[in-house]
């Protein structure tokens, strides 16, 4: 894991966006920032999320994506996908987010950060990325990238070392808790039971538990 960096830091302005042919306003649209950027418990200074009711706050205050499951994808879409395409906030290398915990803390620069939850894909991101089935697509591949709560807030630069601070003693993998949020309910039994989850994971996981 001592390879592991930060290769990107992306931030963007709230924007006019057609989401499923409506107008709407997003902040997807992330671009690589230079220098030091500051990190603040909710989010990097001067981002901006559209879509407040299900971006940002908290437990959401970053998102971070792998840049090898950019490189992944762009071979399955036959597409260069540049850092911040998927609206991540922190492009990682070294680190495999999807078998990272939940619960599990990062320092990235100065700032500590914490894994709330995966990426859910949603119709914005659909109509972001344009591509036939994506929110089926993206969900079946597990490789849903991270959402952070920010513990410390410090500022972080692409080139930044990124350090596992800590590992929850219930291990339940970014990927798996995916599956809980989509049905598993063996896993989302053992997600409640992780310290560091994000809050919407109670209501989440009675929804899940309540199904017949």
């Amino acid at each position: 894991m001592g390879n592991a960096r930060v290769i990107s830091v992306n931030r963007g302005p709230e924007a006019d966006l057609l989401v499923g042919g409506e107008p709407a306003r997003s902040g997807i649209n992330k671009q690589p920032a230079a220098g030091q950027i500051f990190v603040r418990a909710l989010g990097l200074d001067k981002d901006e999320h559209g879509d407040k009711e299900n971006h940002g706050g908290f437990d959401q205050a970053l998102y971070a994506y792998a840049r090898e499951d950019l490189d992944w994808w762009t071979e399955l879409l036959g597409r260069e996908l540049r850092n911040g395409l998927f609206g991540e906030n922190i492009t990682t290398s070294g680190i495999d987010i999807s078998a990272a915990l939940i619960g599990e803390t990062w320092q990235m620069g100065n700032a500590v950060v914490q894994i709330t939850a995966p990426r859910i894909p949603c119709v914005t991101f659909q109509s972001w990325m344009d591509e036939p089935h994506w929110v089926k697509r993206f969900a079946a591949a597990r490789r849903p990238g991270a959402y952070l709560r920010v513990l410390t807030e410090g500022t972080v630069a692409a080139g930044d070392d990124l350090a596992v601070l800590t590992r929850p003693e219930r291990a339940v993998t970014v990927a798996q808790s995916m599956r809980a949020y989509y049905g598993d309910r063996e896993v989302m039994r053992r997600l409640l039971e992780v310290e560091g989850r994000g809050g919407k994971w109670d209501e989440i996981g009675a929804a899940v538990l309540s199904r017949a």
